[in-house]
């Protein structure tokens, strides 16, 4: 009985003080959940294979101090280098002609994506001055009967470009008031130049004030339609005499014109519109540093224009190391009919957004924008495989890679962007911005034919990410 006695007593002890011992003590500290990670990095890509097509991606990218054995792009913002006027395409009177030839809400609605800030931002456009070969016919601003001339330009009209071009301009600078535009001519008019003939021949030095005076009436006619010129080139690939319409122009010639009719001319008219030369292919930088060794040239050139259907990119950086106080562009490369999405997709990010803008230019242009599906309209002779940012057909629109190309930059990167240093890995060539907001903005390319992981490393933290083979990504955090 005493033994029954003494197990109730320890089971009453038990209960009463211990409670249920299954249960954990309440003076123990219950543990908050882990956080989640934070998402620090934002990224879009592009794949060769067209299976992402600028797409945001979800995986979560945070910065850490966890070592790895990655490579690392290294982002300084305390080192700036260029500021940035933008990103784009020529708006071609072919262009132009197409789109004003969809239906209104297709055109509108292609426009804003194009040019408006929810779309991918274009920043930057070219126009020809006169006709460009991928304008539906040729023209220029003052066409006689042969025979005829017209020194002081009294038959001067922008008329043909009323039709299409200007009013599609005005439906851009409602979208973006702040959109830079540069215009280029292709050739003077016929009666000015030494052949009688819209391909090749050159200006005849006697007509050098009159085309002159060619420049300031177009940028005063546009400025009083709405439509403010920001820069142009004295002459699209002036090299090139064999396009519909073109004309020759050495560079001893543009030095004269520049620093004896064109730059005056402006001066006088108090147009602020800078003066670019060049405008041709990276395989002749001398040409542009010869226009500008020549001081009084010099004095009204902004900067020099480059192509590169031949010749390295690097070749602005030899004309920056010779006149490191004028400006770099790049105004023109094209995406061809016969090309490959992948291979177009790496050739072009590496060379005309990453190569251009890490070698000093200011802007980063594909060639034309729209096209339709024969690749046209363009001129007899002109460029017939010439494929646009987009595809138009009727009002429907397809997007092409160049549409790709320039998105990765023009979404992100804004006017007045400061390009910031960034090291390059192997493989990895990319290059990095600071927006007027203060975001950072790294743009990497996968060159190598295998996926590649790789570290982006910013001040003393560092977020690991990777790319498929001929991948592009678009970083900004």
């Amino acid at each position: 009985m005493k033994k029954t006695t003494g197990l109730l007593l320890v089971s009453f002890y038990t209960l009463f003080v211990c409670g249920d011992c299954s249960k954990k003590s309440g003076n123990e500290p219950v543990l908050p959940p882990p956080p989640a990670p934070t998402n620090d990095v934002e990224m879009w890509l592009t794949k060769g294979d067209q299976s992402a097509l600028l797409q945001k991606q979800t995986d979560i990218l945070s910065f850490g101090t966890t070592a790895n054995s990655f490579p690392n792009i290294d982002i300084d913002s305390t080192t700036a280098y260029q500021s940035v006027d933008g990103f784009g395409y020529t708006l071609t009177g072919s262009s132009a002609y197409l789109i004003r030839r969809m239906g209104t809400a297709e055109s509108t609605a292609l426009l804003n994506e194009l040019f408006g800030a929810n779309g991918i931002g274009v920043s930057y456009i070219r126009i020809s001055i006169g006709a460009s070969d991928l304008s539906p016919a040729v023209f220029s601003y003052n066409d006689i009967p042969a025979g005829q001339t017209d020194p002081t330009l009294a038959n001067f009209s922008l008329a043909n470009d009323t039709v299409d071009l200007i009013p599609v301009l005005k439906q851009v600078l409602q979208i973006n008031p702040n959109i830079k535009i540069m215009g280029s001519p292709w050739s003077a008019p016929v009666w000015m130049k030494n052949n009688g003939s819209t391909i090749g021949g050159s200006l005849q030095p006697q007509y050098y004030a009159a085309y002159a005076q060619y420049f300031v009436k177009y940028i005063q006619q546009m400025q009083a339609r709405g439509v403010p010129v920001h820069a142009v080139t004295v002459q699209n690939e002036p090299e090139h005499g064999g396009n519909n319409p073109s004309m020759v122009m050495t560079a001893a010639q543009q030095a004269d014109f520049v620093k004896n009719h064109l730059g005056p001319a402006f001066q006088t008219a108090g147009i602020t519109t800078k003066i670019i030369v060049w405008d041709h292919n990276c395989d002749n930088p001398n040409y542009p540093i010869t226009i500008m060794n020549d001081a009084a040239a010099k004095a009204y050139v902004d900067g020099s224009a480059f192509h590169l259907y031949a010749g390295d990119i690097s070749a602005l950086s030899a004309v920056r190391a010779a006149h490191p106080d004028k400006n770099l562009y790049f105004t023109e490369q094209w995406t061809g009919a016969n090309g490959s999405f992948n291979g177009d997709l790496v050739w072009h990010v590496k060379n005309v957004i990453i190569g251009s803008i890490r070698n000093w230019s200011r802007n980063a242009l594909e060639w034309n924008l729209a096209n339709d599906p024969a690749f046209g309209p363009h001129t007899p002779g002109g460029c017939s495989e010439c494929k646009g940012a987009v595809t138009i057909s009727g009002s429907a629109f397809s997007r092409n890679v160049s549409y790709y190309i320039i998105a990765h930059a023009s979404k992100f990167v804004p006017t007045g962007s400061v390009r910031i240093a960034s090291n390059l890995a192997a493989n990895l060539p990319n290059v990095a911005f600071k927006t007027p907001s203060g975001k950072k903005v790294l743009i990497v390319l996968n060159e190598s034919g295998t996926g590649q992981g790789f570290n982006i490393r910013y001040k003393g933290k560092w977020v690991f990410t990777s790319l498929a083979a001929g991948a592009v990504g678009t970083y900004v955090w």
